[in-house]
Parts: C-alpha cells; sequence; structure tokens
C-alpha cells in the first residue's frame, strides 16, 4: 500500500513495491541526498504533504515541487516549470512526450550541497508566480486532462510511459473519470487507485 505519511517516505519509502521498510528501498541509498532536499523545501517555508506516495511541496495553494529517487538517481521535480527561465540549463525533460524541462536529476548524494543555491532560486521563482497567481501557457491538448492528473503525469515516469501508450479512448476515460469528481482531494485519491490500471494497459472502466 502506498504511503499517505509523509515521516515513512524518509524512513521506509513510498510503498509502491515489496522493498518497502527495507534496507534495499532505494530511498535507503538516497537518503542523506533526500534529506537534504526536504530541508531546503522546509527553510523555504513550503508546505509538506504526500502526493502520489512522494513527498510533495506547496505554496499558496499550488504544488512546487516534489522529491523522488529512482536505482541510479534523485529526481527533485519543479510543477509548472514552463514559468521557470533555468538560466543554468539544469532542467531535463521527465520523458520523450512531455513538453517542458522539470526535473534535475542527482547522481550523487553531495551534489545536493552543490545545486542547493540554484534550488532556492528555482523554488523562489515558483512561489513567486503561485503567489501573484501567473501561470504557464495553456497548451491544447487533445484530451483535457484535469491539472492533477498532468502532475502525476509529470511526477512519475513509469505512470507517463504507460498512460501515453493507452489507446485515446482509454486516456479519454480517466479524463472524463476525473472531471466527474468535485474536488481536488478526490482527483488525486482515484488516480492513486488508478495507478495499477494503467500500467496494466486499461481504461478506467475495465477490470
Amino acid at each position: 500500500m502506498m504511503i499517505t505519511d509523509v515521516e515513512d517516505y524518509f524512513t521506509k519509502g513510498c510503498g509502491r513495491c515489496d522493498k518497502f521498510g527495507t534496507p534495499d528501498c532505494v530511498t535507503r541509498t538516497w537518503i542523506d541526498g533526500l534529506n537534504q532536499l526536504r530541508r531546503i523545501c522546509n527553510e523555504m517555508g513550503l508546505e509538506e504533504e504526500v502526493k502520489w506516495a512522494h513527498p510533495c511541496y506547496t505554496h499558496a495553494g499550488r504544488n512546487i515541487a516534489l522529491i523522488g529517487a529512482l536505482r541510479n538517481e534523485i529526481r527533485f521535480s519543479f510543477f509548472n516549470a514552463a514559468l521557470l527561465k533555468d538560466p543554468e540549463g539544469i532542467l531535463e525533460l521527465n520523458g520523450p512526450n512531455t513538453q517542458h524541462a522539470s526535473i534535475i536529476k542527482i547522481s550523487d548524494n553531495a551534489d545536493v550541497e552543490r545545486l542547493e543555491p540554484i534550488i532556492r532560486a528555482y523554488i523562489k521563482e515558483l512561489m513567486d508566480a503561485a503567489e501573484k497567481g501567473i501561470k504557464p501557457p495553456k497548451v491544447e491538448r487533445e484530451i483535457d486532462l484535469p491539472e492533477e492528473m498532468i502532475d502525476a503525469l509529470d511526477s512519475d515516469p513509469e505512470l507517463a510511459e504507460a498512460f501515453h501508450n493507452l489507446t485515446p479512448g482509454r486516456q479519454r476515460s480517466y479524463a472524463i473519470n476525473l472531471h466527474g469528481a468535485k474536488k481536488s482531494e478526490t482527483r488525486i485519491n482515484r488516480i492513486t487507485k488508478f495507478r495499477d490500471h494503467i500500467i496494466a494497459g486499461k481504461g478506467a472502466m475495465e477490470r
């Protein structure tokens, strides 16, 4: 079962696989860097919560950044990355179907300290935009996905690849289902429950 308590991520992992709570969880390999990123986000005054089984940091009602770990790297992902100027050129694309570079990939725990000034500057830029209500230019999409689904795809490479491999009809089934929920929290919960279904290549109503 995926975590709902943010402390679990930093002590046990995300709960998405059977390595949860064991020394083999990838979060154990990267715990020093993960803790450093958490410290930076907390010191910047961001609110901390769990979304998509990962620590997500918000400000002024908007997602700002998400912390994740894979076997070979830490991924620090920014939301609404189209607003970032990225003068350092360190942001990378989440995958072939993403339009804006939004991820800092970190392959050495010690690199977090080196990148801290840049990370802080980018967070501050997005915090300012959130406070002013500035949003990135709207991108026309064939399928109108709710913001929560777009954020989930941006933060979860495996989910993004699986979703983009679905037929247009199956993709549309999720859009319709999610748009049927009035509250953002409900949409996020549905996305969490849909994840395994999407990975399996099924539509929202398929068993």
